[in-house]
């Protein structure tokens, strides 16, 4: 590939676009300047309405005086692409174009790409310089949608990390990302009624384990602050002042509460899946709503700290630790329940759901 490469799409609302691509994206940049190309807020650029198709030929003789290639793409425009799925998506789904210019910019989607398919492989091994984000804010979803490499017609997509759980290259829980037909309606139905439902669930299971996780570490750590007061010694024996037994106090607490801040970003949403009363455990139901009880306690602590100005360190420590001993109390009870429930399913798609062609949402664009 070269330095400086121009990659030229129709679009159906914009007519000739362009993006630049390569370490020297720059170049790139100024022969588009030069050629009376016009860059918009996502960072591609647009040939004025105004403009005759020898405005593109004279592009390509300003590209070579600055190195730069001009590759003219066999497909539509993929922000049309991805629009033309949007709209058939169940909810409120918006779609906006991501320009990945220089390589290093590529690089930095892979921590956050969290997916066990092909397309995070092509994010590690494939240049791809730019792609479409499908973000549903109500359901606080991400996906990233690209052409498939080596393919004329078909589109990946996969997700991003679910919010309040990034770092999802390589989780074990993450999705397996699907190729998309080149037809927006038999698309659209494939990501509602097989993508969607694997997120969901992925994103049920890892929240689940990152509950249980967040748990077995104050409970260790809890373990440990007990066998300390119960002993007046440190773990290898040293004798423990009152003065340091308070302190190794406040510090469990203050750990303990940054690590419950798992708890009451995802219980809520896996407490309102658990139906205790269909399950093998029926008398649960009581346990739960303990546990309900004290996610709504620590809410509450939460909205006053951020919002509802200063609150003593000492009275945070005092009001947050029995909503966590609630939670080291019936913890497991909650995921037991949580891991035989389900997240609820997004509407479906009907089968006759319009069948247009895909033509004319973490890392965002950068640049000069």
């Amino acid at each position: 590939m070269t330095e400086a490469q121009i990659i030229l799409a129709h679009s159906r609302e914009s007519g000739i676009v362009a993006i630049a691509s390569g370490e020297r994206y720059a170049w790139a940049h100024t022969a588009l300047a030069e050629s009376g190309f016009q860059r918009d807020d996502e960072g591609v650029w647009h040939l004025p309405a105004d403009s005759t198709q020898t405005t593109v030929v004279d592009l390509v003789t300003c590209a070579k005086r600055h190195r730069t290639s001009v590759q003219m793409s066999s497909r539509r425009f993929i922000g049309d692409a991805a629009r033309d799925l949007a709209r058939l998506l169940p909810g409120q789904w918006h779609a906006s174009v991501e320009i990945y210019s220089h390589p290093a910019w590529q690089e930095d989607l892979v921590p956050w790409i969290w997916d066990s398919g092909e397309l995070g492989r092509a994010v590690q091994t494939e240049r791809i310089p730019y792609a479409a984000l499908l973000t549903d804010a109500v359901q606080r979803t991400a996906l990233l949608f690209i052409e498939r490499p080596g393919s004329q017609l078909d589109y990946l997509v996969g997700a991003f990390s679910p919010e309040g759980l990034e770092g999802g290259y390589g989780d074990p829980h993450a999705p397996r990302s699907i190729v998309l037909p080149p037809v927006a309606g038999r698309a659209a139905q494939a990501l509602t009624g097989r993508y969607l439902p694997a997120y969901e669930q992925a994103v049920h299971a890892r929240q689940t384990a990152a509950i249980a996780a967040v748990l077995g570490d104050i409970r260790c750590e809890h373990d440990t602050w007990q066998a300390m007061n119960a002993s007046g010694r440190y773990s290898d024996a040293t004798p423990l002042s009152a003065a340091a037994l308070g302190a190794a106090t406040e510090l469990f607490l203050d750990h303990a509460w940054r690590r419950f801040l798992t708890v009451v970003d995802h219980a809520p949403a896996l407490l309102d899946r658990c139906r205790p009363a269909s399950s093998p455990w029926p008398d649960d139901a009581a346990a739960l709503s303990r546990l309900a009880d004290a996610v709504i306690d620590a809410e509450t602590l939460v909205d006053e700290i951020v919002h509802g100005g200063f609150v003593p360190e000492q009275e945070r420590r005092a009001r947050a630790w029995p909503a966590i001993e609630t939670w080291l109390t019936d913890g497991e009870t909650f995921l037991r329940q949580t891991r035989i429930s389900a997240p609820h399913r997004r509407p479906a798609l009907p089968v006759a759901a319009p069948a247009h062609p895909l033509t004319a949402a973490r890392p965002a664009h950068r640049g000069p």
